[in-house]
């Protein structure tokens, strides 16, 4: 059985470490060092007696990062970590076995600790994986007593019935066909509360199921689910390469040029080949190779403590130089949370007693305006009365039974067509949001609701342009004009692109990108195709896949204020590797100017370059340590 338990503990950084190829190689290069030196200085031999376990790491060890350098370097054109080839092949030729082990510990460990800090940061696609389902108890029958059969969970197909027992996670995407109780959807959704399932409500894989079990249908094989696509969604973020990193084999490609330039001129001052391999060992890019990724590893966990997920870790660099700003209008700006504001009854019904019906049906239902209908009745303290059965489907709006009479909440559409009498008595409304609610067929109120503005979001968008130099705002909405212009007025934006179309937005988006790096924020899926376009595509929230997909990063919270931490992030960011990166290229320059005239002997070049790459490396750790506040807005 397929139980709701905690995510086991994630693995220590140690552990991820040694379990990696090239952490072995680290850990049985610093052996074999240790053995040289002990055979050295210890036992008194000298020559290959000495220099074997040198030999053999250099050739065990070595040659697979050699080939993997050379890889990389055909691929970027010669970047960074080509030098380190040099500096081994050179050390090897002039018989430096102790200098090429530890340029064989600097590049073997770099890789080592990069690779075990990925799997750290991406600790949040190994929690979602652990905790997947794997088994299911399929009906052997029509019902949960003609017994069942436990089976992997990707036996089971479209319209296989499944029972989800107390406390278990549902195996696969349905919808309930017996039973009532509620489900804990919260690690999905995020919503910090659990929801009510009955007949005809629709489930995810991964939710944790209450105390009641239930039978639901299969809608979706497993491999097809919300949890499946959550999971691709994060392992393919995971396999992005950075933009940033792309910068760095850049600036390696002159810096390997001057490296071997004064390489060159070291040897044809002197005559003596050693001194090209001591300017090669000190200029050895470790910042570049290491300090990097470990400033790009810092943002994204900083970002995750911010309830941020990164999925593309290169928007981390564009998202400082964002000058245009485009939102859409629902759950960005707005709490995505209407408030009823009018009920408009039919002959014969009373408000209360129709948002008390509405609201009982509505306890089933995630459609956007379901909470606010919910949430109306409860602060009336309207009783509730029990549903019997219920039912959402496409095109006929939510049903339900309640009291032996039939609710039906629905648009205005579909209530004339049920009841032509209803044209009479709904009354035209020039904007907002409606539901139409039916009692035993016949028109009983008409609810209207209007998403309001967040409580920051005027002080935000002033905060853009001051703060950011953010010099363009716009909303983009495929809602009414009336309600975007009424958004954008009370949050001071004066350019407004209303019902516009997925495939409008998208040009209005690639037509700005020509003027400068742009920011689109949505959540809903018809923002998909303008959020991937943009230069930095930020999804508010987490309850689409398709628009999660779609972005570079995903604000859980869908707050102004964890916007505002990801601007910050990214500057961040951007500013400390480029000091690990400069600094380090700086200071590796200054030590083979010193070997260009003889002042640093190999060793002593490759100590002085491990000095350098742990000062990139701290400092390029200091992202992920923050004192005091990161973001400088307050929408208090």
């Amino acid at each position: 059985m397929t139980t709701a338990t905690a995510p086991p503990v994630p693995r220590q950084p140690a552990m991820l470490f040694l379990r990696s190829r090239d952490g072995i190689i680290t850990l049985a290069t610093v052996v074999a060092i240790i053995v040289h030196l002990i055979l050295w200085f210890g036992v008194g031999l000298d020559g290959w007696a000495r220099d074997w376990p040198l030999v053999a790491i250099v050739v065990v060890g070595g040659l697979p990062l050699m080939w993997e350098v050379l890889k990389s370097a055909i691929a970027t054109r010669g970047g960074a970590d080509t030098l380190a080839a040099v500096s081994i092949i050179t050390s090897v030729l002039l018989g430096e076995w102790l200098v090429a082990a530890i340029i064989v510990l600097m590049l073997s460990g770099g890789e080592a600790l990069e690779e075990a800090a990925s799997k750290r940061a991406s600790g949040t696609l190994d929690a979602l994986a652990r905790r997947a389902p794997t088994t299911a108890h399929r009906l052997r029958g029509r019902s949960i007593l003609d017994g069942t059969e436990e089976v992997p969970v990707e036996d089971i197909a479209v319209g296989d019935l499944v029972a989800v027992l107390p406390h278990e996670l549902c195996p696969v995407d349905g919808e309930v066909v017996e039973g009532h109780g509620t489900m804990d959807e919260s690690y999905l959704t995020g919503e910090p509360y659990v929801v009510s399932k009955s007949k005809g409500s629709e489930v995810m894989s991964g939710a944790v199921n209450g105390d009641t079990p239930l039978t639901i249908v299969a809608s979706r094989p497993a491999q097809d689910s919300r949890y499946a696509q959550i999971v691709g969604v994060l392992r393919e973020a995971e396999e992005n390469r950075p933009g940033i990193r792309r910068l760095a084999d850049r600036l390696g490609a002159w810096y390997t040029v001057i490296a071997l330039s004064l390489g060159a001129l070291g040897w044809a001052i002197s005559g003596d080949p050693v001194r090209f391999l001591a300017v090669v060992v000190v200029a050895t890019p470790c910042p570049l190779l290491i300090g990097v990724p470990v400033a790009i590893i810092g943002a994204i966990s900083l970002a995750a403590r911010r309830g941020i997920i990164v999925k593309n870790p290169g928007m981390l660099e564009n998202a400082s130089k964002v000058r245009t700003v485009m939102f859409d209008k629902t759950g960005t700006l707005t709490y995505g949370r209407p408030v009823i504001t009018e009920i408009h009854t039919g002959p014969g019904f009373a408000e209360d007693e129709v948002l008390a019906l509405a609201a009982s049906v509505e306890r089933y239902s995630r459609h956007p305006l379901a909470n606010a209908i919910r949430d109306g009745a409860a602060e009336r303290d309207l009783p509730l009365p029990d549903v019997t059965e219920v039912s959402e489907k496409p095109g006929q709006g939510l049903t339900g039974m309640v009291g032996g009479r039939h609710i039906r909440i629905t648009n205005r559409k579909t209530a004339h067509q049920i009841d032509p009498a209803s044209r009479e008595h709904i009354p035209v409304t020039p904007s907002g949001m409606e539901s139409i609610v039916l009692v035993d067929d016949a028109y009983a109120a008409m609810i209207r609701l209007r998403d309001e503005p967040r409580a920051s979001a005027a002080e935000f968008i002033a905060h853009l342009p001051r703060m950011h130099d953010v010099d363009k705002l716009m909303i983009i909405s495929g809602d009414r004009e009336s309600e975007v212009r009424y958004l954008a007025d009370r949050v001071g934006i004066g350019e407004v692109h209303a019902g516009v179309s997925p495939e409008g937005k998208l040009a209005i988006v690639e037509k700005h990108n020509q003027r400068g790096p742009t920011m689109f924020l949505g959540d809903g899926i018809n923002d998909a195709p303008a959020m991937a376009v943009a230069t930095v595509g930020v999804a508010m929230g987490a309850d689409s896949d398709v628009t999660s997909e779609a972005a570079d990063a995903v604000i859980l919270d869908s707050s102004l204020e964890r916007l505002d931490d990801l601007l910050h992030i990214g500057a961040r960011m951007r500013r400390i590797a480029l000091q690990s990166v400069i600094g380090g290229m700086a200071l590796s320059i200054i030590g083979m100017i010193l070997a260009v005239f003889g002042l640093l002997t190999p060793l002593m070049g490759a100590i002085a370059q491990e000095v350098i790459d742990v000062l990139a490396v701290l400092n390029a750790a200091r992202v992920a340590v923050v004192r005091g506040p990161l973001s400088d807005f307050d929408g208090k």
